[in-house]
């Protein structure tokens, strides 16, 4: 008989044949794709894993490491490694073939392979090495030149593989034999320093031959040792871990006789500076081309030249350890290319990215010897067309460009990155034109993962500007703005995006990495920090900032299944309701609130900071109570619901009047009571009215922050008021979503007011362009206007809910959604005598899919009547929907309109 379905996407600990990872079980995912396209039902009954050391002997279905034999089981994800015990540099290859309900086997899919990096410290040979006592400032406030650091090696033998494990304190370019290693950029990443420092394993056996090699690494200072944060109020914003910047490496080379040989970092390498004066995250890149050294990547190069290569400072190895970078590198992804330019002053240009981006430009020029070429980087405009940088506050974000004068220079930043769409150039020869210049966006590389559009071009600018307000964000870990003196990793800003930052792209490793950082960060009392790694911000967490450390693993269990994440970080999380707990025996937050931020950058409501804070308290119990049962603690769980329930009453007893007003009456009052269930269900639909009511009396506009936007439109459309959502989020007049579209916005400002047509720009000590925090709207659009969401008793979507809620406002919606499992999709359409539901659910899941529909309205899919479809079996009718449990498969559901 014919296979229903079959292996695909295989996966290792969320990344694609990842190499050099430190995790001795890996975890191992697939998905199962229906054979046929049309086929509804395919799912998987069991699976058989093979891994094995070499390509050749997992090519004969042999697994020498592991044989899992014919395991009966639905599961396809987070599957734990079971084979023998696994050593450093041990290569594996694998694959998986999977039976169907029928009872039919698949072929083996394709091979995948992962390998281990360096397990223990003692794998580690070499030494950290820089040039601490040989490098000058280059200028005041600690800007100093990039060192450059080389060494020749020789291989006896003919090589059959290298791997370069590499590492810095600071940032490091990679160069073996005149070429550059890999393309991650800013690596190896960001880090608690004090607590681990990361690295990255590099297949360079192409690179290495038999005979001398040149091996080498250019240095930048980045988190380590640069800019980073507030250079405000006198507050020294660098040198947070270190003074100068250092380089770890190892090569280690197999030669085809089977024997090894390492090469390490050690003081019989050289280094020397030359032509990046300064590379530096807030300052910006400063390069004269004029002292670049020629080939000095090259076995052949001469170290006595005019720049003259000295003897590097050598530091032994000390306790901090070193973890294999467990998420996707900081990559330049895409380009973009500028959409104007305009001389806004003789001699001064100003191109438009037509974009607000994060990453830098690449510079074509040609000129005389020393002249300089200075690009300013800036978001917005001035009235009179030139840059408006007062928002950057000490940031310089400025790169310059000393020509050696040979023709055609190509310039393009090491180790900075800017938040920009306008670049104004200055001291180009003649008049530069647009292809002088080209945008290079850079981000951690999380691939993309869901798409949302509908008939609206304002909403659909809006998911645009989401999706790059999180794209320009993401690096290494989650900042608050990518442009000025901050770029911190705010726990706050985290929180209530994340949902939506799952759906948009896949950060299952990205936020597995972070969340290490959130716990690095905890304080001794159980405290975490204000901003995840605590650097600058040293207080204990705010209430609705610190709640990440719950909100971002619980969030990553329901969207990838991630039972993991539960365990590592569950003390952590317990550390923390203790924490506030024992602050609290009252149970109202007002003890221990840090900087209590309470509604961040709102709009005229001013929500009481101790409501908002025991709502999150109380929110805190009601998640650790569902964490506790999933990884069954059964009596934690039943002390955390105990907990929740004695919080609410204590909020309602506190805060709540008999008709159901709460304290401060401000929008996200409302919306805390309700999205957290602490309001008795006769006062919901009271205090719902109350909410609508003050959304009425603001003009039907919104009030929120930072921390009740994300719960806005979800709250209404389960109170019944979707049409208010719409409303809202249709809006184009101040404040709301439309109104910075209006004015070109192309991503989420961080306040609603950043800029205003009757009073311009905001306070510029607090205005960026590009934040995330206010797009966390986007959830309510996959989950609620599309209407894919994961159900809460399976996660990673092996049960899937449809439940599309659509408005006369829009005469379509689609989503799609490459899910653990597989890709989801979501389109509805309706016109004047007919709405069309269009789902696909992925094979191995299934699905309750809800279809609107109003009284004695007939259902039919795929031209019968939907209770006789394949695949589909009536559950209910509900007021104002059908809801059906269908198989996977694609299904098209119509609903004749009444005329």
């Amino acid at each position: 008989m014919t296979i229903e379905i079959i292996p695909a996407r295989l996966r290792c600990e969320y990344l694609d044949n990842p190499l050099g990872i430190d995790c001795r079980e890996p975890r191992l995912s697939w998905i199962g794709l229906a054979a046929h396209p049309e086929q509804r039902g395919a799912r998987q009954t069991a699976y058989h894993i093979l891994v094995a050391s070499d390509e050749a002997t997992l090519a004969r279905d042999q697994g020498d490491l592991w044989d899992s034999g014919k395991v009966h089981s639905r599961q396809s994800q987070h599957i734990p490694y079971a084979g023998r015990p696994l050593s450093s540099g041990q290569a594996c290859w694998w694959k998986v073939r999977i039976w169907d309900a029928q009872g039919n086997v698949s072929a083996f899919s394709e091979a995948a392979h992962w390998e281990i990096g360096l397990l223990e410290p003692s794998d580690w040979q070499g030494q950290w090495i820089g040039m601490a006592n040989q490098v000058a400032k280059h200028e005041a406030h600690g800007l100093q030149p990039s060192p450059y650091l080389r060494t020749t090696i020789t291989c006896e033998k003919s090589v059959s593989r290298a791997r370069l494990y590499i590492t810095a304190r600071g940032l490091y370019e990679a160069h073996l034999n005149g070429q550059r290693v890999g393309n991650a950029c800013l690596a190896p990443g960001w880090t608690e320093y004090t607590k681990r420092v990361q690295y990255q394993t590099y297949d360079v056996t192409g690179q290495v031959h038999q005979g001398e090699n040149a091996l080498g690494a250019i240095l930048g200072t980045g988190w380590y040792c640069g800019h980073v944060g507030f250079g405000l109020n006198g507050k020294q914003n660098y040198h947070h871990y270190g003074t100068t910047p250092r380089l770890l490496l190892q090569l280690v080379v197999t030669y085809t006789d089977g024997s090894r040989q390492a090469f390490v970092t050690d003081e019989t390498w050289k280094g020397t500076t030359g032509p990046i004066l300064y590379s530096d995250f807030l300052a910006g890149e400063a390069y004269d081309a004029r002292l670049e050294l020629g080939h000095w990547d090259q076995a052949d190069y001469n170290e006595g030249g005019e720049q003259a290569w000295q003897p590097v400072s050598a530091w032994e190895q000390d306790a901090i350890p070193l973890v294999a970078q467990p998420d996707q590198p900081i990559r330049a992804t895409q380009t973009l290319h500028p959409q104007g330019i305009e001389e806004v002053s003789p001699g001064v240009y100003v191109y438009d990215m037509g974009q607000n981006m994060v990453g830098w430009v690449q510079l074509r020029v040609r000129g005389e010897a020393g002249q300089r070429v200075q690009l300013r980087f800036a978001e917005m405009r001035s009235p009179d067309g030139t840059i408006y940088t007062e928002n950057l506050r000490s940031a310089r974000q400025t790169d310059s460009y000393i020509l050696k004068g040979s023709g055609d220079e190509i310039f393009e930043p090491r180790f900075t990155f800017h938040g920009f769409r306008y670049i104004e150039v200055t001291g180009y020869t003649g008049i530069p034109d647009l292809s002088a210049l080209r945008g290079c966006v850079v981000h951690s590389d999380t691939p993309l993962s869901g798409t949302f559009e509908c008939s609206d071009p304002m909403v659909n600018q809006l998911q645009k500007n989401i999706t790059w307000g999180q794209r320009g964000n993401f690096l290494s870990i989650p900042t608050d703005c990518p442009q000025r003196d901050e770029r911190l990793g705010w726990m706050g800003d985290a929180q209530i995006f994340i949902r939506t930052a799952c759906y948009n792209m896949d950060v299952s490793a990205f936020f597995s990495k972070w969340m290490q950082d959130v716990v690095d960060a905890q304080a001794e009392n159980g405290a975490f920090g204000e901003v995840s790694p605590r650097l600058l911000v040293q207080n204990d967490a705010s209430p609705a900032w610190g709640n990440a450390g719950i909100i971002v693993p619980w969030t990553l269990y329901q969207m990838y299944g991630d039972r993991r994440v539960l365990e590592r970080h569950y003390t952590a999380m317990a550390r923390w309701v203790h924490y506030v707990r024992e602050a609290n025996p009252d149970l109202l937050w007002v003890h221990k609130t840090g900087n209590n931020y309470g509604d961040w950058l709102s709009i005229d409501a001013e929500t009481p900071k101790d409501v908002l804070a025991t709502a999150y308290f109380a929110y805190d119990a009601l998640l650790m109570e569902q964490v506790a049962e999933a990884l069954e603690r059964h009596t934690d769980a039943e002390q955390y619901r105990t907990l929740y329930q004695e919080i609410s009453e204590a909020f309602c007893r506190a805060y709540v009047t008999d008709d159901g007003r709460i304290k401060g009456e401000t929008q996200t009052c409302y919306l805390l009571a309700l999205r957290m269930g602490l309001l008795p269900q006769a006062l919901r639909p009271l205090a719902a009215s109350h909410l609508v009511e003050d959304i009425e009396k603001k003009g039907w506009h919104l009030s929120t922050g930072f921390v009740g936007v994300g719960y806005l439109c979800p709250v209404l459309t389960e109170a019944g008021y979707n049409d208010v959502a719409y409303r809202l989020l249709l809006n184009d007049t101040f404040p709301s979503w439309g109104y910075s579209i209006k004015h070109g916005a192309t991503t989420i400002w961080e306040r609603w007011d950043g800029w205003t047509e009757e009073r311009g720009f905001q306070d510029v000590g607090m205005n960026s362009f590009n934040h995330y925090s206010l797009g966390s709207v986007g959830q309510w659009l996959y989950e609620y206007v599309a209407g894919i969401s994961v159900d809460p008793q399976e996660p990673g979507f092996q049960h899937i809910l449809i439940r599309p809620n659509p408005n006369p406002r829009l005469t379509y919606a689609q989503a799609e959604f490459d899910s653990p499992l597989g890709k989801i999709v979501s389109h509805w359409q309706q016109h004047e005598d007919i709405f069309i539901l269009q789902v696909t659910i992925p094979a191995n899941s299934s699905a309750l899919v809800y279809v609107p529909r109003e009284k004695g309205q007939a259902i039919f899919e795929g031209g019968s009547a939907a209770t006789a479809a394949e695949g589909v079996s009536f559950v209910r009718d509900e007021e104002h929907s059908t809801v059906f449990d269908v198989v996977s498969g694609s299904y098209t559901f119509e609903v004749k309109k009444q005329k």
